[in-house]
């Protein structure tokens, strides 16, 4: 996320943009309210009326930055039929972020979630994941990929790929990612791919 994204943000943006930074370089535990508002420019009683507590600052971004990549796999799904064409633009999408928005993906993959927001699922249960998880459903019905147990499919497919952005994340991937896309995809669905008949 970035201040480019709004001509005018308001004071919601400019806490969850600067929130968003805050709790990424220095962790959930060592960003106080005040941090937030002083970084932000923001009062901290407005940081209270809007978000209630810094576990509302939190709880507010990790449902923005979900609820993003949830229109994000559904308008992908809109635009492709194939479970095949969904992941990999999924994929590439994925990549993509991660180069333009490292803060956001590191958010999303990193942060020990229910540490500090003890009401939320763990991320795999989140909404994105669900979703992910039925392109995989919907292959296996449609004989694209081979019949296993989802959870196993959905880790063989989309594990490869999230582990590139953790790397790359963390400095161990020296290149962008979307220049790593086609051999990354290629594993990826030849770890799932239905067998093709013999001639």
């Amino acid at each position: 996320m970035s201040h480019v994204l709004s001509p005018r943000p308001d004071t919601r943006f400019l806490v969850l943009d600067t929130a968003l930074t805050l709790f990424t370089e220095r962790g959930f535990f060592s960003t106080s309210v005040h941090d937030i508002s002083r970084e932000a420019g923001v009062s901290i009683g407005s940081i209270y009326h809007h978000f209630g507590d810094k576990e509302g600052v939190a709880s507010a971004l990790y449902e923005q930055l979900g609820a993003r990549m949830e229109g994000l796999i559904s308008e992908i799904r809109r635009r492709h039929t194939t479970a095949h064409d969904q992941a990999m633009e999924l994929v590439s999408r994925l990549f993509q972020l991660t180069e333009s928005e490292p803060r956001a993906m590191e958010f999303m993959l990193y942060a020990k979630h229910r540490e500090f927001l003890p009401r939320q699922g763990p991320v795999c249960s989140s909404r994105p994941f669900v979703l992910m998880r039925e392109i995989v459903s919907m292959g296996m019905e449609r004989g694209e990929i081979r019949p296993m147990d989802t959870l196993i499919a959905s880790a063989s497919l989309f594990g490869g790929p999230l582990r590139m952005i953790t790397g790359r994340l963390d400095g161990l991937v020296d290149k962008p990612l979307p220049e790593c896309l086609d051999a990354v995809w290629a594993c990826a669905w030849r770890a799932v791919a239905m067998a093709a008949p013999a001639p």
